[in-house]
């Protein structure tokens, strides 16, 4: 609509602002479209538009109050530039990027929490005899992403000793890596604090179990290097439980990775037991993950992946590198507290080699030994707790935070122990 000769001052201004942000909005694709050259005859455009034509009327000698252009509806980054935005916390949670759906440039990499299939979760398997049964009512999530990493703390093999019976030396029957192939395990970590429980026979047997499965382990010998579409993953895996994690050892081990591999994925089993914040566990766990994490990021990890402390906890972005400190429990018998039975199935995307999205999805344990995906308001709780760890990790160490921040949820109630 044009101009007419009675227009007011303020009027006449509104209308110049709106010119304007029509025509950044329509730079805006054209750049999207790479279109350079059409670009700056429009941009002339826009500015013989922005003038419009004289008014018969005289200004008014009143204060006019001009309200400021509304830019809240230009494109942002990443539809101006094509470009994922920047990885941080609010991205995270609040996700405003719209990853694109090319297989050719996007890789999705699937983490769970802790998985021991041992003393309960063996029994009650045996009882069933299905060694599947813990898998079941996640496996078609699981097994969809290009790679699952998971951690196994426990050996497997043939005559494991069958018992419920509260005990800390950890052992689950062979058949359970039927299992493993059936949530559609890539990876397997093994440095952590109960698979040498039976010794070095027992970590042989389970090696050898994953191998002829197709499976291969992380931390106890070479990188493993997964190949998804020309990008090659390694993976590397450090223990911090019961020891302290040998630096000297973790910064070769990225040095190693890096040269095999893309994207340098680095897992650790760290941390106090039972805390939503990551933070040394005194002589059991004398490292503390924050600084081992940052290590990490700077020797040239791409993502740190963390676990041991049986609860999830939040996730850190530092220096455009995400760490995540603890998914909590995947397959396990801990039932004795609602926060123990709690996990996070992470899903974590890159675009070519760039980590440009995350999302998780809760669980809880039922039948001491069988996850299962939360409903959508426990589940909703569940990752307005994470982000709330996260941005309380975040204030401490002067970080940005997720905006607003959200208050942690009320504890959850204990639900019943069977599945519904």
């Amino acid at each position: 609509m044009g101009m007419g000769m009675g227009m007011t001052p303020r009027s006449r201004t509104t209308w110049i602002c709106r010119q304007i942000n029509s025509c950044f909005r329509e730079i805006a694709w054209i750049w999207r479209q790479k279109s350079i050259s059409a670009g700056l005859l429009l941009l002339a455009a826009c500015n013989n538009a922005a003038t419009p034509p004289a008014v018969g009327t005289a200004a008014s000698s009143a204060r006019v109050l001009v309200a400021a252009p509304d830019f809240a509806d230009q494109p942002n980054f990443a539809f101006r530039t094509g470009r994922p935005p920047v990885l941080s916390l609010q991205e995270l949670f609040h996700p405003t990027y719209n990853v694109p759906q090319d297989p050719s440039k996007i890789r999705t990499l699937l983490v769970a929490g802790d998985i021991i299939p041992a003393r309960g979760v063996n029994y009650f398997a045996t009882q069933r005899r299905d060694f599947l049964w813990p898998f079941r009512a996640t496996a078609d999530y699981t097994k969809n992403a290009d790679i699952t990493y998971i951690n196994l703390e426990a050996p497997l093999f043939a005559g494991c000793p069958v018992s419920a019976a509260e005990s800390f030396t950890f052992c689950g029957d062979a058949r359970f890596a039927d299992g493993l192939t059936f949530m559609g395990t890539k990876v397997a970590n093994l440095t952590n604090n109960h698979i040498t429980n039976y010794g070095a026979e027992g970590v042989n047997a389970t090696v050898n179990l994953l191998q002829q499965r197709g499976i291969q382990s992380s931390g106890l010998g070479p990188v493993a290097v997964i190949d998804v579409r020309g990008i090659k993953f390694g993976f590397i895996g450090f223990n911090g439980v019961g020891r302290s994690v040998d630096k000297t050892a973790l910064k070769e081990g990225i040095a190693r990775a890096r040269q095999q591999a893309d994207i340098v994925v680095v897992q650790f089993h760290w941390g106090k037991e039972y805390e939503r914040q990551p933070m040394t566990g005194g002589r059991v766990a004398p490292d503390d993950p924050v600084t081992v994490g940052h290590e990490s990021i700077d020797w040239g990890a791409d993502i740190v992946i963390g676990n041991h402390p049986h609860w999830y906890q939040g996730v850190e972005v530092y220096h455009g590198k995400l760490i995540t400190y603890a998914h909590g429990n995947f397959v396990f018998d801990q039932m004795w507290s609602e926060e123990t039975r709690e996990g996070v199935v992470g899903t974590y995307t890159f675009y070519g080699t760039q980590l440009v999205a995350a999302s998780w999805k809760a669980v809880r344990i039922y039948d001491y030994g069988q996850p299962v995906f939360m409903n959508q308001a426990d589940n909703a709780a569940a990752l307005q707790t994470m982000e709330a760890a996260s941005d309380e990790l975040a204030a401490r160490l002067h970080e940005p935070t997720t905006k607003p921040v959200p208050a942690y949820p009320p504890p959850p109630k204990y639900a019943p122990e069977r599945a519904p």
